[in-house]
């Protein structure tokens, strides 16, 4: 689902939209929450309802990767990655490991 067809899917759903929005945390900037929330609704027709937590669960993983360099277990990261397909965060931030920075000092 491109920009485009996020912001299609919001205008058909306005219902669901306004759900979705009210699940911005009030400390994400206005660049981190257009890009979960195109998470979201990219991944929303696989999540039932009743699974909506796991889903915003997902999508904060993701962010946390893309906006914070946090890391989590492989399994998970390939996952979140997959549902994040085609979604471009321009300007993100590129986050180096400890090994990398210690290898950067030899």
């Amino acid at each position: 689902m491109a920009d485009l067809d996020v912001e299609d899917f919001v205008k058909q759903n306005r219902h669901l939209a306004e759900v979705v929005d009210n699940h911005r945390s009030v400390s994400e900037n206005e660049k981190q929450w257009k890009s979960r929330r195109e998470f979201i609704f990219r991944n929303i027709s696989d999540f039932e309802e009743t699974h909506m937590d796991h889903l915003l669960a997902l999508s904060m993983v993701w962010s946390n990767h893309i906006f914070m360099g946090c890391r989590y277990s492989p399994d998970l990261m390939e996952k979140v990655k997959e549902m994040a397909e085609g979604i471009t965060v321009e300007d993100a931030p590129i986050f180096k490991t400890r090994d990398e920075i210690m290898k950067d000092r030899r």
